[in-house]
């Protein structure tokens, strides 16, 4: 009976963690702050224990579920109230500007010369005298302005009007046709035959992904190693 009790108590911990996920929004995974990662972490912590606690598991389930309520409301007043949301966020820090290192705002962001350094590095910079504005942000992310002499060139830079790219939206994946996306585009299996005939594609299972943009314009990789057919076609 214990075996299965434990078994119930995970699954069960495992779907309400899942959805206060869900509730809390993919910054808890992509973008965390400091309280995200706090709650995150307790939120985890409890999870688990409501998993072995077999005497009374809703007693870590109200604490979880109470974790999670407290994180959305802190989220939810954080975007209403901007007083608030410095105070759990943060601010973001200047480091460097105009080739001046802030000793006091590394101090402030808990970070010594060679950690920013490395920071700088994991940015491409090996050079400082590239670099106009260091910011450290509250995500702990550094953001690096570089001097205008050493930002890449753009279209404009260069009085060149490029055409706008779009976005490709996939066809076929491991040799399946994926028809929804498919009528999504407006396009339908004889028009994706012909493509692929065009091509000397006798099936589908011949290709491992094809992804087309709204001008029609049809890439495709076969399933043969290393091989790759583009089409760019305009209709």
């Amino acid at each position: 009976m214990e075996p299965l009790q434990i078994i119930l108590t995970s699954l069960l911990s495992i779907v309400i963690l899942f959805v206060l996920a869900k509730l809390m929004g993919h910054k808890q995974i992509g973008q965390l702050d400091l309280f995200d990662y706090i709650t995150g972490i307790t939120i985890g912590s409890i999870a688990a224990e409501m998993a072995t606690e077999l005497e009374e598991p809703w007693k870590p389930l109200v604490a979880m579920i109470l974790y999670g309520g407290v994180t959305i409301l802190m989220s939810t007043m954080s975007k209403k109230f901007l007083r608030m949301r410095k105070y759990l966020n943060g601010t973001p820090t200047i480091l460097m500007d105009h080739g001046k290192l802030y000793r006091e705002n590394l101090s402030k962001a808990k970070l010594d010369l060679s950690e920013f350094m490395v920071m700088c590095r994991q940015q491409g910079y090996f050079d400082l005298s590239n670099i106009q504005t260091a910011i450290f942000e509250y995500n702990g992310i550094l953001t690096i302005l570089p001097v205008s002499s050493q930002r890449p060139a753009t279209p404009n830079d260069m009085s060149l009007n490029p055409q706008q790219e779009l976005l490709f939206t996939e066809l076929i994946m491991d040799g399946r046709i994926l028809e929804g996306n498919l009528k999504r585009m407006g396009l339908d299996l004889t028009w994706l035959n012909r493509q692929l005939s065009e091509r000397n594609i006798h099936s589908p299972r011949e290709v491992f992904l094809a992804v087309c943009d709204r001008n029609l314009k049809l890439v495709l990789f076969k399933n043969i190693q290393n091989e790759r057919e583009g089409g760019g076609r305009e209709e």
